[in-house]
């Protein structure tokens, strides 16, 4: 959803109307419709990866998702419409038939969904040059970075960490695993806690199944390294804040660590999610072949997750060049970028001016 967001920022200037379709049921359209979004649900479903007794209600579903995007889209007349994947994009796609369509790769390598709608595609904008070879039509192709949420932009180093209420006495931890947390980091870090509140400030963004944890963790620390934890279920707001204010972070390999991390060169300790292995090692290979980031697997945090914690906590050099490394993948246009192309696909298919853009996620 972010990218789009971004994107959706990055066209707000111009007084254009603008729908998003989304999937039924999620909590997609309040987070849209906050940001006053127009929203437009309709029926979809998953098929790879489904067992045989979901697969013909699955589909079903989108069958029926089709024949409700084509209504909306019949009823709404978009210019251009903008995917940034997901299951509920392949009807819509189908549903959209020739209207010019430009779609957004995330991740390095596309999943399923994006590869089928790729053939949809007039355009595909990537977040990285090695996504080129997963697209036979490379002319098709525009690198243009990963678009990240304007707000973030706002805060500094010394901005965040006083919003994050951090001294200047030690190297400060970024721990995260998503919106949703990370269970096993966030196990591995409670197992080695005491070890590393010794040599960092710990923010600990750990989800709301775990946050309880985090605060049996904190009240169970002794007065003088308390001071050095600071646990969130969530950040939304203050999300910027915390990664201006790390020196390193541990996180997942998802896509928004193309983006995020590189703005603010924050140098990362990657640990793929283990049911997402293959896009998310993908992603983390890209950034430790840069030199900017370090990748443990999984089942290899209770052993190794310490050790590496303190030799880069420990090692300002190494973290300076990681981070160098990191911000060099930066490209801060890339909401920019991917409006112009909207614009350029919008012109195209209504010379006489004024766009009417769709967004199904």
């Amino acid at each position: 959803m972010n990218p789009a967001l971004a994107v959706l920022q990055a066209l707000s200037d111009e007084a254009n109307p603008v729908l998003w379709i989304g999937g039924e049921g999620g909590m997609e359209e309040e987070l849209v419709q906050r940001q006053n979004i127009p929203f437009k649900a309709i029926p979809a479903a998953g098929v790879h990866g489904v067992g045989m007794k979901a697969l013909p209600g699955n589909l079903w579903r989108l069958v029926k998702g089709t024949a409700a995007a084509r209504k909306i889209i019949h009823a709404f007349q978009p210019d251009v419409m903008l995917f940034t994947g997901g299951y509920v994009a392949a009807p819509v796609a189908v549903a959209g038939g020739s209207i010019p369509k430009l779609l957004f790769v995330p991740d390095i390598e596309p999943g399923m969904a994006l590869k089928f709608l790729a053939r949809f595609a007039n355009r595909i904008a990537v977040s990285a040059e090695p996504s080129r070879s997963y697209f036979p039509r490379a002319e098709k192709v525009v690198v243009t970075g990963y678009p990240t949420r304007p707000e973030l932009a706002r805060w500094t180093a010394e901005t965040g960490r006083q919003e994050m209420r951090l001294s200047g006495d030690l190297p400060v931890l970024l721990v995260m695993g998503g919106s949703k947390g990370a269970h096993s980091i966030n196990n591995a870090l409670t197992a080695i806690l005491l070890e590393v509140l010794q040599i960092a400030q710990v923010i600990h963004i750990t989800g709301k199944q775990d946050f309880a944890q985090a605060e049996q963790a904190l009240a169970n620390l002794p007065g003088t390294l308390a001071g050095n934890y600071h646990p969130h279920p969530y950040l939304h707001d203050d999300m910027g804040a915390a990664l201006a204010s790390a020196d390193l972070a541990v996180a997942r390999a998802g896509a928004s660590t193309l983006g995020e991390f590189p703005q603010f060169g924050l140098p990362a300790i990657l640990v793929p999610y283990p049911y997402a292995w293959r896009y998310q090692k993908v992603n983390a290979e890209f950034l430790v072949n840069a030199r900017a980031a370090e990748m443990i697997t999984d089942g290899d945090l209770s052993t190794r997750l310490l050790p590496a914690l303190q030799r880069l906590l420990k090692d300002d050099n190494a973290r300076h060049a990681m981070r160098n490394a990191m911000q060099s993948l930066g490209q801060p246009q890339a909401s920019q970028a991917i409006a112009n192309l909207v614009r350029e696909l919008a012109a195209a298919s209504n010379p006489q001016g004024g766009t009417r853009e769709t967004k199904p996620c």
